[in-house]
């Protein structure tokens, strides 16, 4: 059952003198309830405008989107979603707790509870012992597992991740990647953006490429490798990417 769907959604960028940049171009996309899915696209690719359009932070030119069967704008359906950015800015002298307690407020959950879930949190991210703590002592890894705990403050059925492992090292990736898989076992559904393959291919049920603002395939990794008839994913994306842009330079006429 899809939970997150777009319809020809759709994102043109005006900048003048009718000059138009597609930052996305009729997507049309399924993200079925308890799974874990990823967006992959090189930079620029409507990665993050489509997470922007989902969460209603931009407006689109034509076509919807749905979550949880409601427009992006519906303030119900925010309470059940979680969003983590790509570069998420924190006040520097807050400690853990209390980013966390700030958060919990803007969802105005009780202060007991919210002391309760902020403590199964810290836990779940590996933070407890860091309580004291000033984030601008934080090391990329632990500000990005404070930033999924703040994700995950309303407790969400819903988690929209942008480039989660963006700066990590190998062992921030693989507990970044235990954390998702954790968080799946517990019946949440994930919507990442990455393009970091090894990453995605590890944890995604299924995925979806984007190029140039257009969604280019998806489904399941085993699915398109046979599709395409590419050996693993670095193959598959490379090789959609490549038949995509020949395309296109076919179409302007740039091919030799």
């Amino acid at each position: 059952m899809a939970i997150i769907l777009t319809k020809q959604l759709t994102k043109h960028y005006f900048l003048g003198r009718k000059k138009i940049v597609i930052g996305l171009e009729k997507v049309n996309l399924e993200v079925n309830e308890g799974e874990i899915f990823g967006i992959l696209g090189p930079n620029g690719s409507g990665k993050t405008t489509c997470l922007k359009l989902l969460l209603g932070i931009l407006f689109p030119t034509s076509g919807e989107a749905r979550i949880m069967g409601k427009l992006p704008h519906d303030i119900e359906m925010k309470q059940h979603v979680g969003f983590l950015p790509e570069n998420p800015y924190y006040y520097d002298y807050l400690n853990g707790p209390e980013l966390l307690s700030f958060y919990a407020s803007l969802f105005s959950i009780e202060p007991l509870v919210a002391k309760k879930r902020i403590d199964e949190l810290l836990e779940l991210v590996e933070l407890n012992n860091a309580r004291r703590l000033a984030l601008r002592h934080y090391s990329k890894g632990m500000l990005e597992r404070i930033g999924l705990a703040a994700s995950l403050i309303n407790d969400p059925e819903i988690l929209i991740l942008d480039e989660p492992t963006t700066g990590l090292d190998p062992i921030g990736c693989r507990d970044t990647r235990n954390l998702l898989l954790k968080l799946k076992q517990q019946g949440k559904t994930i919507l990442l953006s990455s393009h970091f393959l090894s990453e995605v291919e590890r944890v995604c049920d299924r995925i979806a490429i984007f190029h140039r603002g257009y969604l280019l395939a998806t489904g399941t990794l085993d699915g398109l490798n046979r599709q395409y008839q590419a050996e693993n994913l670095e193959d598959l994306f490379v090789k959609t990417i490549c038949a995509f842009d020949n395309q296109e330079a076919v179409k302007t006429g740039e091919s030799k």
